[in-house]
Order: structure tokens, then C-alpha cells, then sequence
């Protein structure tokens, strides 16, 4: 008997440990930065009279922390990806789904992408990644398999 309530409370323990953490998916990156998490965040960021809805990207191999910010538009969606080193952009358009800039809209809040720093011909090569509309989540996946490529080897910080 007191097997079957220990079994009970540790089973329940593990569902309730993993609700918590609100892990929306998991991969691998194929880089040196190694597997990666994406959790979701609950906190929301007001951003141009909008609630957008936030989300964190986390390596195996480095203690970079990405966040990235969904702002649903008309036609499809932009994801800020937000980091200290390389900050860009990821856009839907319906059409297909690749990397830019950052608009100049958050040059205000200091997120500026700088090509200097970053690996220019991958910057380039992400420019379309899929073409036609995917979901949040494979956007999201995208994201986090094609980021670490944006560094430069002598960047990573890796723990």
C-alpha cells in the first residue's frame, strides 16, 4: 500500500513539476550551442499600444538567454528575437518566413541589429527559411535551430 500512494505522489509530482515550466517545445540546434528549450513566458510586453506574448529560448551549452516577442500582424506575424549580442528580427508574410533587420521602431529601447557582429552569410542564408505559413511553434523551432548560426565563433560565450 505504501508503494502504490509513493508511486502516486511521485507520478503527480512530475505532471505538476512539468505544467509549471510552460515548455512549449524542444530540439537541437546542430550548433556548438547545443540542445535548446522554448518556454513561454507569462509576463506579456506592451509594446506600441499592444499586448504581445513572450517567450524564452534557452542552450544546453551557453548561458545565453534569447527572448523572443510575437507581434501578430494582418497578414502574418513578427518575432523580435531579443539578445544583449545579436538582436533581429523573423517575419511571416504569408509568403515565406526568413530573417531581417530590426525595425526602427526599437532602436529606442537600444535593440539595433548590427551586421558587423554578426556571421554574414548566414544572416543572408536565413533571409527565407520556409516558404508559405507555419505555425507559432515551428516559427518558434525555426528560431531557435537557426539563431546560434548568427554568431560569430570568437562571440559565444559557452559554459
Amino acid at each position: 500500500m505504501k508503494r502504490i500512494l509513493l508511486t502516486t505522489v511521485l507520478i503527480l509530482t512530475l505532471c505538476v513539476a512539468t505544467f509549471a515550466t510552460n515548455i512549449v517545445a524542444q530540439g537541437k540546434s546542430n550548433s556548438a550551442f547545443g540542445d535548446y528549450k522554448i518556454e513561454a513566458l507569462d509576463d506579456h510586453l506592451m509594446f506600441m499600444n499592444k499586448e504581445l506574448d513572450k517567450y524564452r529560448i534557452t542552450y544546453e551549452n551557453t548561458d545565453l538567454s534569447v527572448i523572443v516577442v510575437i507581434d501578430k500582424q494582418k497578414k502574418c506575424k513578427k518575432y523580435y528575437v531579443l539578445s544583449e549580442q545579436n538582436p533581429v528580427q523573423y517575419e511571416c508574410n504569408g509568403t515565406y518566413f526568413g530573417i531581417k533587420k530590426l525595425d526602427k521602431t526599437l532602436e529606442t529601447d537600444g535593440y539595433i541589429t548590427i551586421l558587423e557582429n554578426l556571421n554574414k552569410v548566414e544572416f543572408y542564408r536565413q533571409r527565407v527559411l520556409t516558404s508559405g505559413t507555419t505555425a507559432t511553434v515551428d516559427h518558434l523551432n525555426l528560431i531557435a535551430s537557426y539563431y546560434p548560426g548568427l554568431f560569430k565563433e570568437q562571440s559565444i560565450k559557452m559554459i
